[in-house]
């Protein structure tokens, strides 16, 4: 499910740049097979997976060859493609979690190669075509879903649950996702924070030039109502 939900993201991409079969196939490939290939490598147990089992490159193919021929720009296809991109999401992040703790890494490491499983693929396509990768901001919660799914796994894996892992973080990743791309949720943008400006109250020598201005604007007020009184005099003489 995972490889032709991705793939056919993948040839939808390729779509919209107008690209030949070569690259349809070509972005459905990375995209669906990417992470995956990305985790094993990493991982060094064998060969991937990607490359072994000739269902996860004909899946690919599938995808690739579906996406050239339907256009898949309609609202029901893209709907389609985005409840199948959240459905994929959970899947690829549980499968990553759950080999690599499988394998006998540690926590952190484990959730951080179910979020590589479950967004790097995306991201090859998207540098491949010369786009910054989605899941680097802008755009609604994805990579940050991966996490809570892959936790989820880890959790429910050391648990002796593997598979109910694998399910909780399909319906998690779905429904939050979704939910997401309803409401527009997003992780919060760059805070403008400038520590001179925020320091430069504690700055002795700024205290000190502070109270000098203080003081020439009270000497100034000072001499002009002096001025003032002093005319005011020569008038009623």
């Amino acid at each position: 499910m995972g490889v032709v939900a991705n793939g056919l993201l993948g040839g939808a991409v390729a779509r919209s740049k107008r690209f030949d079969i070569v690259g349809f196939a070509t972005l459905a490939i990375i995209s669906g097979l990417g992470g995956g290939m990305i985790r094993d490598v990493l991982l060094g147990a064998g060969y991937p997976v990607a490359l072994v089992d000739p269902a996860y490159l004909s899946g690919a193919l599938i995808a690739a060859f579906v996406a050239y021929l339907i256009n898949l720009e309609g609202t029901w296809p893209r709907r389609a493609l985005a409840l199948a991109d959240v459905l994929a999401l959970g899947c690829w992040s549980a499968t990553g979690t759950i080999k690599a703790a499988s394998l006998g890494l540690q926590p952190v490491s484990s959730i951080m190669l179910g979020v590589i499983t479950a967004v790097g693929g995306g991201m090859l396509r998207d540098v491949l075509v010369g786009r910054t990768p989605a899941v680097f901001g802008g755009n609604t919660l994805y990579a940050s879903l991966a996490v809570v799914g892959s936790i989820e796994a880890l959790a429910l894996f050391h648990l002796g649950m593997a598979d109910d892992g694998m399910g909780v973080s399909i319906v998690t990743c779905a429904v939050l996702g979704l939910l997401a791309r309803r409401l527009g949720w997003m992780l919060p943008e760059p805070i403008d924070f400038n520590l001179r400006s925020a320091l430069k109250p504690l700055d002795p020598r700024a205290n000190v030039l502070r109270l000098k201005e203080r003081n020439d604007r009270r000497a100034n007020r000072n001499r002009e109502a002096s001025a003032a009184d002093a005319d005011g005099d020569q008038s009623g003489s």
